[in-house]
């Protein structure tokens, strides 16, 4: 991705990066002594922009980054970013001379992934990565056979051990026993490797409802994902007295306007139906930059001079049109806020996600790269 000045874009992101800081220290604040945050960065920091996001929370001390595989984890380096980066997916043991080229700490999926891995003959940090519960990657937290089979595995050097929670974002009785289910199969298996004589390394399984939720674990790490960027996953989960700062706000621009009289139809399939004569703009931003295209046939909005306007018929590939009947000083060239504020006004994230049902981390991670990022500071 080409990260550039966005003056003149059609279409561009806007990021925070001492919003980010602040999260950061925020939720550092959540955990318990001795514990660390691990900045993950995958999706392109969840349509934030790695690399400078990296570089920027390694200037003010953030030593360990998180990504979903070898390419994001190269990236990161090429960047510039030191520290550990560790590849919470899956990554072919082919590959296993690259991530040692690149000093990438690799988490072991399985026991059949590890022995992939140390086969193919290239020196590797790992964390050992437990299913306690989601049954996606792991081995067994209660098959010590395994286990321990593959921590005598020969060229892994075993640094780390992890797991993940799958409904830590979850207040239901029957989710926070779960949880709690989970914490005490992994705790119980860090135990049973100390016992056994083999180092579990540094240990880590809260990601940031983990952190949001949950008291002091006895971690070194903890995973901050999507609240690192000041949003939550769903808009009900957004607390009344939010101390988190969204980083990321999404603009665009007015390319024209248009007077349609009451009774015309306007865009694909003339979706919009005009009730009276009716001034659109036409803003330069369109499904192909990573938008939902249903977003504008679910009641979305964007922010015009501080007031909310009305998305008008269907979502185009590059294009979009707006009711900006009730703005009649819009001209031409204005931005337009579909992420962000305005003025006095606010479109957040978690809104716009509701509205496609869905949740900010496929929202946010899929915005494309057309749309350039200017960085603040």
């Amino acid at each position: 991705m080409k990260y550039e000045e966005a003056r003149t874009a059609r279409a561009w992101r806007e990021v925070d990066l001492e919003a980010v800081v602040h999260n950061a220290a925020w939720l550092q604040g959540r955990m318990g002594p001795g514990c660390r945050l691990m900045a993950v960065v995958k999706a392109d920091a969840y349509g934030h922009g790695a690399g400078p996001v990296a570089r920027y929370l390694e200037e003010q001390g953030v030593k360990a980054f998180a990504v979903a595989c070898l390419s994001e984890g190269i990236s990161l380096r090429r960047q510039g970013v030191g520290g550990l980066i560790l590849v919470l997916g899956y990554t072919p043991p082919e590959e296993a001379e690259e991530l040692a080229r690149w000093g990438l700490t690799q988490c072991v999926a399985d026991e059949a992934h590890g022995r992939a891995l140390s086969a193919a003959g290239a020196p590797l940090e790992v964390h050992l990565a437990l299913d306690t519960g989601m049954h996606r990657l792991g081995i067994p937290a209660e098959d010590h056979g395994a286990i321990a089979r593959t921590r005598a595995l020969p060229n892994l050097k075993f640094t780390g051990t992890f797991s993940h929670l799958c409904v830590s974002d979850s207040a239901r009785p029957e989710d926070l026993a779960f949880t709690q289910a989970q914490l005490d199969r992994f705790y119980g298996a860090v135990a049973r490797m100390a016992a056994a004589g083999l180092d579990p390394g540094a240990v880590h399984i809260q990601a940031s409802y983990g952190i949001l939720n949950l008291p002091h674990q006895p971690c070194a790490w903890a995973r901050a994902g999507i609240a690192l960027y000041g949003v939550y996953s769903r808009e009900e989960d957004r607390p009344n007295s939010d101390v988190l700062r969204p980083a990321l706000s999404l603009r665009t621009r007015v390319a024209a306007l248009r007077t349609v009289p009451a009774g015309e139809g306007a865009g694909y399939g003339l979706a919009f139906r005009a009730r009276g004569d009716t001034k659109l703009a036409v803003v330069t931003v369109g499904y192909a930059d990573g938008l939902p295209r249903m977003l504008a046939q679910a009641g979305g909005e964007v922010l015009v001079r501080g007031v909310r306007c009305p998305m008008a018929g269907r979502m185009c590939m590059d294009q979009l049109l707006v009711d900006v009947t009730g703005v009649p000083q819009t001209a031409p060239g204005d931005v337009v806020t579909l992420i962000g504020r305005d003025g006095g006004a606010e479109i957040r994230a978690e809104e716009v996600a509701a509205r496609c049902g869905t949740i900010t981390n496929e929202l946010l991670s899929r915005l494309g790269s057309r749309l350039p990022i200017r960085y603040c500071p």
